[in-house]
């Protein structure tokens, strides 16, 4: 699949593709004959558009475009073995009866779009083509800035989380130094990425801290702050449910295992962080805990168990964090390489307290508390003083 990905990006990071053609199907079985993917702007966002052709009607399904590739590849993977790609300069035919080994052919041709070109080219926050240090140091980007193909999901996860970030940007404190903590934050490429867009790109002063349980993990990190002259960020080895601090104006766990989510959670507000970006991870806590009759007759298979104990779980959490005076969201993220968690729980701390709101989260937590017959270590998430 690498040489199919490699063409994916390519076609789909340009700014120039008209359509992409999913025929010949894979299975008898299958309902939908053909599926039509095109980029388009809803709303003013950039996204893909996917047309499911059934015999008697079509299904539309619109797409984050940073999420457009492994979609694609996901049809190429599963469904289709034949896919043309038209974009303004070429039309590229994929032959993928064998995805590891497919036949590729290019053809010139040429294509007027018009005046919506300008639309349909992505624009990144951290762009394609232009050096980025701490990109290049990590292996995502050569010397000249093209994003090695390899990467791609990576760079693009990275863009969309800095996408995230931007949203909250303006509850952050205005002035002084922007003091964020990152839990549980691994190699790190999400935490030089902030780095890079809060002081490279924003101009304001931060102190940053990664956290993380692996020794040559965060020696290996400190190593290329130190390469890149960062500072002000700086990596330690800790326990998540041991970390002490005197606070944080925003806090960020990434795929922090089990209650992991929830220590870093707790603190956050505790010190009455501003903006929270937690993707929970390996929710298994309540899956022996869970006891309801109503729900039983599904309960019972292990397989569902595990996927409502995930959304039991996060919900939870979000009702929690309400209860404290947060405005909630769970909003779509890019999975890892390891993990197909792609929830993110995202919370910004009001200027004000809506106490009719809060009373509202606490009765709706207790209720689902209760319901389920659970004790979350999320119930140690406390509230803010007015």
């Amino acid at each position: 699949m690498e040489k199919i990905t490699s063409v994916l990006c390519s076609a789909m990071d340009g700014g120039k593709l008209v359509k992409i053609v999913f025929a010949g199907k894979k299975k008898k079985s299958l309902e939908y004959k053909k599926v039509i993917l095109r980029p388009v702007t809803i709303k003013g966002e950039y996204m893909c558009q996917a047309e499911f052709h059934y015999d008697k009607k079509v299904i539309h399904k619109n797409i984050p475009y940073y999420e457009a590739v492994d979609f694609a590849g996901d049809l190429i993977r599963n469904d289709f073995k034949q896919i043309n790609i038209l974009t303004e300069d070429e039309d590229i035919q994929i032959l993928a009866s064998k995805p590891d080994n497919p036949k590729i052919t290019y053809q010139e041709t040429s294509r007027n779009i018009g005046s919506i070109q300008h639309d349909r080219k992505k624009q990144y926050i951290i762009p394609d083509g232009e050096p980025c240090d701490f990109l290049i140091k990590l292996g995502v980007m050569s010397e000249d800035g093209k994003v090695v193909q390899k990467h791609y999901s990576k760079f693009r996860q990275i863009n969309r989380f800095l996408e995230i970030t931007d949203d909250s940007f303006e509850s952050l404190p205005t002035q002084g130094t922007i003091r964020i903590i990152d839990f549980g934050c691994g190699k790190s490429y999400l935490t030089f990425a902030l780095y890079y867009y809060l002081k490279l790109m924003k101009k304001r002063d931060v102190e940053i801290v990664g956290l993380d349980l692996k020794e040559d993990v965060i020696r290996f990190c400190n190593d290329i702050a130190v390469d890149l002259g960062y500072d002000d960020l700086k990596f330690i080895t800790g326990d998540i449910a041991d970390y002490e601090s005197d606070g944080a104006d925003m806090v960020v766990t990434l795929h922090a295992c089990d209650t992991a989510t929830d220590f870093a959670l707790i603190n956050a507000v505790k010190w009455h962080s501003k903006v929270i970006l937690s993707v929970p991870c390996c929710q298994h806590e309540l899956f022996p805990q869970i006891k309801n009759p109503v729900n039983q007759p599904i309960l019972k298979h292990g397989i569902i168990k595990d996927k409502f104990t995930e959304l039991l779980t996060d919900g939870l959490r979000g009702l929690k964090l309400e209860e404290a005076g947060y405005h909630v969201s769970m909003i779509e993220f890019t999975s890892l390489e390891h993990t197909s968690k792609n929830i993110m729980i995202k919370a910004v701390l009001p200027k004000s307290k809506d106490m009719t709101s809060i009373k509202k989260a606490s009765e709706e937590y207790r209720a689902l508390r209760d319901f389920y017959n659970v004790k979350p270590s999320c119930e140690k998430i406390g509230t803010i003083s007015p």
